[in-house]
């Protein structure tokens, strides 16, 4: 909703401060279709050139975050917790047991209760094998640590390739606004033995691919970058729990200090509070019992 508001508040000022100072928008809206086609075609051209068809679906698929915001909300990462302490409880209990639900996490009773996080194969990934590995005896916190930071690290910048991507795209506009601008130049030199009212709107016309450029790259594709770089860094701290949570395990804390390490290391518009997420554990503790 809040990007939404935002694009209409772009468009909004500009055009009401054009209108409100005395400009007329007969010219720029009968030169606008050329100058997108120009603009927009050469920018979107030039974006399927420099990115694999991988990275296109990828953006194509992160626009819908500049509308929807962050995927983890405050209630998953109650979640997450709630999930990770059944987990480590039952490790801890009964190592044989833990199997069956890190080997086959979409068949797990205890994954099935989080559908929302089971749908993310990276979160789902990341505590599957480094439970596995720590079955392994591979539990050395501070090697385990650095694995998973790196493996994280690693996802984050597979997920803000999308970003970067539309930043060039936007980096690049104004030029392409000047070449429409240039174009416009040229048409308008071919046409010097008009009156001046005719060459005035041509220009005027030529100018309107300078505008548009400019808008498009700081008024809308930039701004679409910043905001998914802005989302991928947020929904990189519940990967980021998840290693808290793992690494405590491995220094053979309760499964309750655990739990606490992960909700003192959750962002604070998204923490739970503590009697909030007692209250979750006890109501796991009742029904396993």
């Amino acid at each position: 909703m809040l990007g939404i508001v935002g694009i209409i508040t772009v468009f909004g000022m500009i055009v009401g401060g054009f209108l409100l100072s005395g400009g007329d928008l007969k010219i720029v809206i009968k030169a606008l279709p050329f100058e997108m086609m120009i603009i927009g075609g050469a920018g979107v051209g030039a974006f399927l050139v420099s990115n694999e068809m991988a990275a296109v679906k990828q953006t194509l698929k992160d626009l819908g975050r500049i509308f929807k915001g962050p995927k983890w909300k405050e209630a998953d990462y109650r979640d997450l917790m709630c999930l990770m302490f059944e987990l480590i409880k039952l490790a801890r209990k009964n190592p044989v047991a833990i199997e069956e639900h890190i080997e086959s996490p979409e068949h797990s009773r205890i994954f099935l209760r989080y559908p929302q996080i089971l749908a993310d194969k990276e979160a789902v990934a990341l505590i599957a094998d480094t439970m596995r590995s720590a079955s392994m005896n591979y539990d050395d916190p501070h090697q385990v640590e650095e694995v998973l930071e790196k493996r994280i690290d690693a996802h984050i910048a597979e997920m803000s390739h999308s970003s970067h991507a539309l930043q060039t795209m936007a980096d690049g506009l104004p030029a392409l606004g000047i070449v429409a601008a240039v174009l416009g130049v040229i048409k308008t030199m071919g046409s010097i033995d008009q009156p001046p009212e005719i060459l005035g709107k041509m220009i005027g016309s030529a100018l309107v691919g300078t505008f548009l450029g400019v808008l498009l790259a700081y008024g809308v594709v930039g701004p679409f970058a910043a905001k998914i770089k802005a989302t991928v860094e947020e929904d990189a701290h519940f990967y980021r729990l998840i290693r808290e949570v793992l690494v405590a395990n491995l220094h053979q804390h309760s499964p309750n200090i655990c739990i606490e390490v992960g909700r003192q290391n959750t962002p604070a518009h998204n923490r739970p509070n503590f009697s909030e997420l007692e209250e979750a554990i006890k109501a796991l503790k009742k029904e396993a019992a």
